[in-house]
């Protein structure tokens, strides 16, 4: 007897947990921006108050030599692009991570807050994300507005902002709209 389309055999992928605590990722390109420095680079994406002249930088994210072209086919479309990267500065083969439990965050100096309610960039797994603006994608190089990365950040991973799923503008955002109602931010 055939099985209807669509129809699949239960699965149980959970027995290989435990292997997947630990593993290793690449990079697939480079970040290039103005910013070389972390005094200076904005703290968001799109938070532009404390960069040094206070305006939504450009800068580019350049597929690495091994990545296919054919990665970006489509891309073009989509206004913005979920950049996934890892906290270079914040790595250090010479001793072990170190990483704060609690955190006093830019828009909250007066309070702590537990790492994984901040977005603070010392982690256990130091790997950040940004929503960029794409301007244009020549050959290998998609062109952002609003980069928060490093110059030479590498980048694991890109994916188009789709807002049906990814914008949630009724959300709650905890101690962040506290602080907004105290007039911290």
């Amino acid at each position: 007897m055939k099985k209807p389309l669509g129809h699949k055999a239960p699965q149980d992928h959970t027995v290989q947990i435990e292997a997947a605590a630990s593993f290793t990722m690449r990079a697939i390109a480079i970040a290039r921006s103005p910013y070389k420095e972390r005094f200076g680079a904005p703290r968001q994406a799109n938070v532009t108050s404390e960069t040094r002249d206070a305006t939504l930088a450009d800068g580019s994210i350049e597929l690495l030599p091994d990545i296919p072209i054919e990665t970006l086919r489509s891309l073009e479309g989509f206004d913005r692009v979920w950049a996934l990267y890892v906290f270079h500065l914040n790595l250090d083969d010479e001793r072990p991570l170190r990483w704060p439990t609690l955190v006093r965050p830019p828009r909250d100096p007066e309070r702590q807050h537990g790492l994984f309610a901040t977005r603070a960039p010392h982690r256990p797994s130091p790997i950040g994300l940004s929503a960029l603006a794409i301007t244009r994608i020549e050959g290998r190089t998609i062109h952002v507005r609003g980069i928060d990365l490093l110059d030479g950040t590498p980048v694991i991973d890109l994916k188009p902002y789709v807002p049906y799923c990814d914008a949630f503008p009724d959300a709650k955002a905890g101690w962040v709209d506290d602080a907004e109602a105290r007039g911290k931010t």
